[in-house]
């Protein structure tokens, strides 16, 4: 048996503003590409570490929506990353909540009109 979770794509209308967003809201560094005609830009991925890796996804059949899907993205300060997403022109949906076992949830509304969940294990 294995995790079902296998990649994850985020819709965005703008590449450049949404890469700008998850850089200084998470830190992290894309590469970007091209798959079947729609610009990516590819979250880090490293094989050796547990969990998945996704990409943000500009083409035709893209469209962000707080409804839906929703993944969480892993941060080490939920509280900060709150912040920074603030800072960055997004929204905060849910403030940072305790799951009793697991850690701290929140939710997000990106640069680009997404619910995005954020999650911060227990330590």
């Amino acid at each position: 048996m294995h995790n079902p979770g296998a990649y994850f794509e985020i819709p965005v209308h703008d590449l450049s503003r949404a890469h700008a967003f998850y850089a200084q809201v998470f830190g992290y560094r894309f590469e970007e590409g091209e798959i079947h005609g729609n610009r990516m830009a590819f979250f880090p991925y490293e094989a050796t570490q547990p969990g998945i890796t996704g990409a943000l996804a500009q083409g035709e059949t893209y469209v962000p929506s707080t409804q839906g899907s929703l993944i969480y993205l892993q941060c080490a300060d939920l509280a900060a990353a709150l912040a920074r997403a603030e800072a960055a022109g997004g929204q905060v949906l849910f403030p940072r909540t305790e799951v009793e076992a697991y850690g701290f949830v929140a939710e997000i509304r990106d640069s680009e009109g997404n619910r995005i969940g954020l999650f911060e294990p227990r330590h």
